[in-house]
């Protein structure tokens, strides 16, 4: 009598023991092609959102095209693993054995990987219709949210000054509403760094600033949080 069981033969044990088919559905060539479609689609779309939506500070073209590859291949294993209940145990434990070490600066970035991995599960699963509606919700939202935060934007305005010129950029600083980041006096000069919003792209501080006796270089940058990283 033979003692040796295969693994394959224990899990369809197991599984007819449970009353569970090996197989749960086939895929037919038009399924899978039709859920890479999908996926490809909805990965386009989250492309071009964060392609031409992108605020931070280095736009990177491979993150994006990752993206699109990334739900891609999530709907590809999403139909792997249920149209096969063996198989999908053993890419399960594959699956937990990876490990991602690179660091995601941008936590925005992280979302749209989550986006990505949603769309791609939507898609290999065979809801369609879920995941066309909801990357087009998601979209739509985003570029809301974007459009809003662009209406006013957070600045830092430095501005480095000789020390005759304290009371003058005092007064224009009293016009203003501000917060003060930092404030450095060495020899004869100071200068100033402080966060103020500007609504659209009105910079008319710079020149007010400019123009006043004893200051001498005013610079303005767009301040997004990654400065302080």
């Amino acid at each position: 009598m033979n003692l040796m069981v295969s693994a394959n033969e224990i899990i369809n044990a197991i599984t007819d023991g449970l009353g569970v088919s090996s197989v749960v559905q086939s895929l037919s060539p038009s399924n899978i092609l039709a859920s890479l479609a999908c996926a490809a689609v909805c990965g386009f779309v989250i492309y071009f959102i964060y392609r031409y939506l992108y605020s931070g500070i280095v736009y990177s073209d491979n993150f994006n095209i990752l993206l699109v590859l990334i739900t891609v291949m999530t709907a590809l294993i999403i139909m792997t693993i249920s149209a096969n209940i063996v198989l999908s145990l053993g890419m399960v434990g594959a699956l937990s054995i990876v490990r991602f070490r690179t660091a995601i600066k941008d936590p925005l970035d992280l979302g749209f990987l989550f986006w990505s991995v949603a769309a791609g599960i939507t898609c290999g699963a065979g809801l369609f219709a879920a995941a066309f509606v909801g990357t087009a919700f998601i979209a739509i939202l985003y570029i809301v949210l974007t459009v809003a935060k662009k209406e006013r934007r957070n600045y830092l305005l430095i501005v480095r000054y000789a020390e005759t010129a304290e009371s003058n950029v005092e007064a224009l600083l009293g016009a203003m509403k501000y917060k003060l980041k930092s404030k450095t006096v060495s020899d004869g000069e100071t200068e100033l760094t402080i966060e103020i919003k500007i609504k659209g792209n009105d910079a008319q501080c710079i020149s007010r600033f400019k123009v006043t006796e004893g200051v001498i270089t005013v610079t303005l940058l767009e301040y997004t949080g990654e400065f302080m990283n």
